[in-house]
């Protein structure tokens, strides 16, 4: 009697019939290729997003980059430089004489420009008071060094444009508490302080670290 191999049946040609299931594991192998390759795409996007929120935090609370439009600030500070603002400095120390920063539009600036952000020197901190005398800048009553500006005419300091206003600094001038008296490095070409009064610290975004573009002029401050 002949006998048949159970589960192997067989058709009137004697082939054996092919079953409805893959037994090559061709199709359960494209299952697992999909599926890697969401994985993949899923993880690629997780790590997408994780860097984007990460340079947005890094970019509102830690540093940022600014670009220079105006020659307020030479030659310290050139048109088309970049430079690198430290917004965690100030959080640990306080404001000084002599730091570069850069702040929120003053609300009393109207030298026409339509710049949201701006950037000067310190030269008077809160309680000091300043004056001018020959075009060089006093500090309660004693000459403010000032290494950083050129020797040419443009570093003569003379007062603001409104000698109605008292911090134009046509007479001595106390700056009030919280607010810091900022002038750009190009005296004759900056309108600063002189035009639009102190500006309050909680106008001031960050301390100007480094000045990182062109490379060839690359300084730390």
């Amino acid at each position: 009697m002949n006998s048949a191999l159970q589960g192997s049946p067989t058709d009137e040609h004697g082939q054996d019939d092919v079953s409805p299931d893959d037994p090559s594991g061709r199709e359960s192998k494209a299952r697992l290729k999909r599926t890697s390759r969401s994985r993949w795409l899923v993880e690629g996007l997780s790590i997408v997003l994780v860097a984007l929120v990460f340079a947005f935090l890094l970019r509102t609370y830690v540093v940022q980059t600014f670009y220079i439009p105006s020659g307020s600030m030479t030659p310290t500070l050139q048109i088309g430089d970049r430079i690198l603002v430290n917004k965690l400095s100030y959080r640990f120390h306080s404001v000084h004489e002599g730091d570069i920063v850069v702040f929120s539009h003053p609300p009393l600036e109207h030298c026409g420009t339509k710049i949201e952000d701006l950037v000067k020197r310190v030269i008077a901190t809160p309680g000091q008071t300043i004056s001018l005398a020959h075009g060089q800048v006093f500090i309660n009553n004693k000459l403010l060094p000032e290494p950083w500006l050129p020797n040419s005419p443009n570093s003569v300091t003379l007062p603001g444009p409104d000698p109605q206003e008292p911090f134009s600094l046509t007479r001595p001038y106390k700056v009030p508490a919280n607010n810091y008296f900022m002038m750009g490095d190009n005296r004759t070409g900056s309108c600063d302080s002189r035009w639009w009064g102190p500006v309050p610290k909680s106008l001031i975004i960050g301390k100007v670290d480094a000045r990182i573009w062109p490379l060839s002029r690359f300084k730390i401050f």
